[in-house]
């Protein structure tokens, strides 16, 4: 049974979310993601994020979106983002980095991430503002990811290397997110449980 698993209540006047997340989930006997958001294409967006990531993951989240849904991404964003530093623990054993380059149709986009128990976050992404898809404002995938990075501790850097459609952007984004966030929380057994850094630990 996995131990490396994690659960984040976030309740305020403006959202109510609850989120779980496995990073190694027995795909024989585990339940199958579930995500249920007021924003349909974030929805969608996290059902391709466990998918592709491999990540059991289970949101239940409600918000003002009748105000605007900001509040809903970005808070969800937190959460997943403290889910994955939870379950990280002391990082011990992981291979730490992670990569991973995307196609979908037009678009090519690269994703790298280190989980460093630092967060620093680089977003080179042209075309989204002003864009949307459905009911879902585009330039929130920026705070949704800047909101992930500032809670899991991580570096992570996002590069749109071409592409017009914003759902094909985005979506190549929380795959290429996805890809290389599994990378990076792999275990490798040649590491015997160290910690992946000479400072010999990645949590302070």
């Amino acid at each position: 049974m996995s131990t490396r698993r994690s659960e984040i209540t976030r309740t305020t006047k403006e959202t109510q979310i609850v989120l779980a997340l496995d990073l190694d989930p027995d795909l024989a006997s585990d339940p199958e993601s579930k995500v249920e958001t007021p924003v349909p294409f974030l929805t969608h967006m996290l059902e391709a994020f466990a998918r592709h990531g491999v990540f059991g993951l289970q949101v239940h989240a409600e918000g003002d979106v009748e105000v605007d849904p900001h509040h809903t991404v970005e808070d969800v964003g937190l959460c997943l983002g403290a889910a994955f530093k939870e379950a990280l623990g002391d990082r011990a054993g992981i291979r730490r980095y992670g990569s991973a380059t995307i196609p979908m149709d037009d678009t090519l986009v690269t994703s790298a991430v280190d989980f460093c128990g630092r967060p620093a976050f680089v977003w080179n992404v042209e075309g989204l503002d002003g864009r949307i898809v459905g009911t879902f404002d585009c330039s929130l995938a920026h705070e949704f990811w800047a909101a992930f990075t500032t809670r899991a501790e991580c570096n992570l850097h996002v590069l749109l290397h071409h592409g017009q459609n914003p759902h094909h952007i985005i979506e190549a984004i929380f795959k290429a997110c996805a890809r290389a966030a599994d990378a990076a929380v792999a275990v490798d057994l040649r590491l015997k449980g160290a910690v992946p850094s000479t400072k010999g630990t990645l949590t302070t």
